[in-house]
């Protein structure tokens, strides 16, 4: 069934816009006026195909993308309305009106449609790949089959706002830092290509040899000053460089070898795709599914190549009848202290219990070094600062004390 775009005028004669699912336009017009809005215009929501799409297209689709904040807000909902006993199809339309995100909404039109042409909920959602995770979908298929879908719903929103919430901790905890970061280098940039220059520019007069320092300052400044594109060129080129290289299967391989063996970084960064692929896989077995298929699936959530070939190495191992535990320690990838706590969960019966437990052990962890580690950044970098700073003016002031002992 076709989806509207309409903007019209409510009882109240206030603009108001959205989207509608009908046969046609007229039977779209027909349907706002049983809801008293009388369309102003009106006409049919298409994407462009994707072998046609464009870059300008792609653009616009990163700028108007599905936030997973959106996600786990339906996910919320919708699990909150069947609770309450409505039934799919009257939950999504529900849905409708409250979505903010106009993709968004254009695509639980198109799921509602897809459900009621005799799809199930997850055939629908699999037709929108780019929104709705291989995770998302699979336990959506796994509530369907069960009879459980407002569980699975609420567990996939638990999911994903304990997700949000843990990046949202991070990024708030590395804010400052960050910002610091930039206005330092900038007063630096600042510094050596403007103001540097018209102080050093009364010793180049001067008939004496100046001090190491000052001539290193000198330098530094004409080198930022004359070349200052160049070092912005090479920064681009390298960032693009690494991007692309991560695209490829041996450079994303390297890539994710190198930040596992990094001193701190690299422990942080396991111990969240362990915590990540832990919190999923224990959800999976919460509500049915397999361990083999849920391996399966959880392979690539971890988002670490190395993590995840080991997942998959261990799913074959699982296969053939040995223990969850023992097939991921082979790997020698996941921490010590996870591999001892599935041990525990799988001999005691509640593997899954302990597969959350280590998700929370974890990502409290990683909660924890990061505040610590942006406690000691703070203090570290003011001291860079001010030895630069120190440097600067030392380099300033000493031909400035030669000439003065020239003087006497």
């Amino acid at each position: 069934m076709p989806v509207f775009e309409y903007t019209a005028l409510d009882a109240k004669g206030k603009t108001t816009s959205g989207i509608i699912d009908a046969d046609g336009a007229a039977a779209a017009r027909q349907k706002l006026r049983t809801t008293g809005i009388f369309p102003v215009s009106i006409k049919e929501s298409q994407e462009a195909p994707e072998k046609k799409t464009t870059r300008i297209v792609d653009l616009s689709r990163y700028f108007t993308r599905v936030k997973p904040a959106e996600i786990a807000m339906m996910t919320r909902q919708l699990a909150t309305l069947i609770t309450a006993g409505f039934p799919l199809v009257s939950a999504l339309d529900a849905l409708l009106p409250q979505t903010n995100s106009h993709r968004l909404k254009t695509i639980l039109a198109q799921v509602k449609d897809a459900i009621v042409e005799g799809q199930s909920f997850a055939q629908a959602l699999s037709q929108n790949p780019g929104i709705f995770t291989p995770l998302y979908i699979n336990m959506v298929r796994a509530g369907e089959t069960s009879g459980t879908l407002e569980i699975v719903l609420e567990r996939l929103a638990d999911i994903a706002e304990k997700q949000q919430d843990l990046n949202n901790r991070i990024q708030t905890a590395l804010a400052y830092p960050v910002f610091m970061c930039i206005i330092g280098t900038l007063v630096l940039f600042v510094l050596l290509t403007y103001i540097v220059p018209s102080i050093t520019a009364i010793f180049m007069d001067m008939n004496q040899v100046l001090p190491t320092p000052t001539r290193l300052l000198i330098f530094l400044s004409e080198f930022f000053k004359s070349f200052w594109w160049v070092i912005l060129i090479v920064l681009i080129a390298v960032g693009i460089a690494l991007h692309r290289a991560k695209k490829t299967e041996n450079g994303r391989y390297v890539y994710d070898k190198t930040v596992l063996s990094l001193p701190v970084l690299g422990v942080l960064v396991r111990k969240l795709a362990v915590a990540r692929f832990t919190r999923t896989l224990g959800s999976l077995l919460e509500n049915g599914v397999s361990m083999l298929i849920a391996l399966d699936i959880v392979k690539n959530i971890a988002g670490n190549v190395l993590i995840s070939n080991s997942v998959e190495t261990a799913a074959q191992d699982v296969s053939k009848g040995q223990a969850l535990w023992a097939a991921l320690n082979e790997g020698k990838v996941f921490p010590q202290l996870s591999i001892q706590m599935i041990q525990v969960g799988e001999q005691s019966g509640e593997l899954e219990g302990m597969l959350n437990k280590i998700a929370d052990v974890f990502e409290k962890e990683v909660e924890n070094s990061i505040l610590r580690l942006t406690s000691y950044l703070e203090p570290v970098m003011i001291l860079v600062m001010g030895c630069i700073v120190g440097f600067i003016v030392l380099s300033i002031c000493l031909p400035i004390f030669e000439m003065n002992q020239l003087i006497r």
